[in-house]
């Protein structure tokens, strides 16, 4: 099975997944180098991933998207209110462009993982896992998984929940926001294990969208 791991980030999602072959995208070069030590056999690119996908994506079975889109959160949002420091910004579309692409264009299954945003999603999720929405073609069963503390949490804490250790990276963004961004493993696996049992599935909101 081909495998596409947009946004890779450290690798969180991709932790336990086997019997698989998986390139991973990421423009960070400082967290690139991070994900090559971790998984040396996986095909590292590094470039924009949106990009990569528009040109690539017909070359792979199961396509990931963990599409980096703090414009779209309720954290960003609120540190933007009036008397904050935080200038407010144009949500970028890029997250819908992708799950309008995928569901139209891809023939394999699929993926699109973002935070609850500060508004009612444009296109309804498949399903929420935490603080998680995730669009896709197939059926995921509903599970719990421990999450990062992203209001109270530390670094150290960070590492022990998604078994990862940083500390000897350098690193050219904050460490306790990559380590933020990372899907637990285990929710990782869930949805790689889904994917595989699941056949697909019509989202019937996509499909008017479509036709209209």
């Amino acid at each position: 099975m081909k495998v596409l791991n947009l946004y890779s980030g450290l690798g969180g999602n991709r932790k336990n997944w086997d019997n698989c072959e998986v390139t991973a995208i990421e423009n960070n070069e400082s967290i690139a180098k991070f994900y090559s030590d971790k998984y040396p056999g996986d095909e590292l690119i590094i470039c924009d991933a949106h990009e990569y996908l528009l040109n690539n994506y017909y070359k792979y079975d199961f396509i990931w998207s963990s599409i980096n889109c703090p414009t779209h959160s309720r954290a960003r949002f609120w540190s933007s209110k009036p008397n904050n420091k935080v200038k407010p910004v144009y949500p970028d579309m890029k997250l819908y462009e992708e799950i309008l692409f995928l569901y139209h264009y891809f023939e394999g299954k699929f993926i699109v993982e973002n935070v609850v945003p500060f508004y009612k999603p444009l296109i309804d999720p498949t399903i929420k896992i935490g603080r998680h929405l995730f669009w896709s073609n197939f059926n995921i069963l509903k599970r719990d998984f421990e999450e990062a503390d992203v209001n109270r949490g530390n670094i150290d804490e960070y590492q022990k929940l998604h078994g990862i250790d940083i500390s000897k990276y350098k690193f050219t963004t904050r460490r306790d926001k990559i380590l933020r961004n990372c899907v637990h493993p285990d929710l990782g696996l869930h949805i790689f294990n889904e994917m595989k049992r699941s056949t697909t599935i019509k989202n019937k909101q996509m499909e008017l969208l479509f036709d209209k």
